[in-house]
């Protein structure tokens, strides 16, 4: 089985989509439903550390992964975000994509669009603390890297992997559908 690394930490229990330079995972704690991240294989802080290949490559699977989250939640559009480098926020330093589902009707940030930000950027700043807490709790943190160094910050309690792993099983399945689907559509 192959290991995905966000950063320091192994979340390759949370994949549910991978291509061979790019991977997808649900969230810790996410934001809305199907709030998911799309990350570069290779561990990069930047976009701008990212080869021509690796970004078109991100890019192509933030666009797939988004159009098959919209279709699974149900979502009308999406809020895609990446906060690159510390001072946009970046608190994980491993280049990756937020995709939130969003809805017309039902979205808890409905009519207040904006409020989505500063809510990612808390979410954003929790994160490396509640990843390195889960990992070191179910042995996935990987031995041979330094661990992510952050404040504590236990306001927000992250999922248990068990119930991040059911989600990405249920979105594996979309996307077999979806390749199924293309590979008929395309004979």
């Amino acid at each position: 089985m192959n290991r995905f690394l966000f950063s320091t930490i192994d979340v390759s229990r949370q994949v549910f989509y991978r291509t061979p330079l790019t991977f997808a995972i649900v969230n810790l704690k996410p934001i809305v439903p199907g709030h998911v991240l799309v990350i570069p294989t290779r561990v990069v802080n930047r976009l701008t550390d990212l080869n021509p290949s690796e970004l078109a490559e991100l890019m192509s699977s933030v666009q797939h992964v988004g159009r098959t989250i919209e279709r699974a939640y149900g979502a009308d559009a999406l809020t895609i975000a990446c906060q690159d480098g510390k001072a946009a926020g970046q608190t994980v330093p491993h280049v990756h994509f937020h995709l939130l589902p969003r809805k017309l009707r039902g979205d808890r940030f409905a009519g207040r669009n904006d409020e989505v930000y500063p809510e990612l950027e808390r979410a954003e700043a929790k994160l490396p603390q509640d990843l390195l807490k889960n990992a070191q709790k179910d042995g996935d943190l990987a031995e041979d890297v330094e661990p992510i160094k952050v404040d504590a910050d236990d306001d927000r309690k992250p999922r248990s992997f068990d119930d991040m792993e059911k989600e990405a099983i249920w979105l594996k399945a979309f996307f077999t559908d979806i390749d199924r689907e293309a590979k008929q559509n395309s004979s």
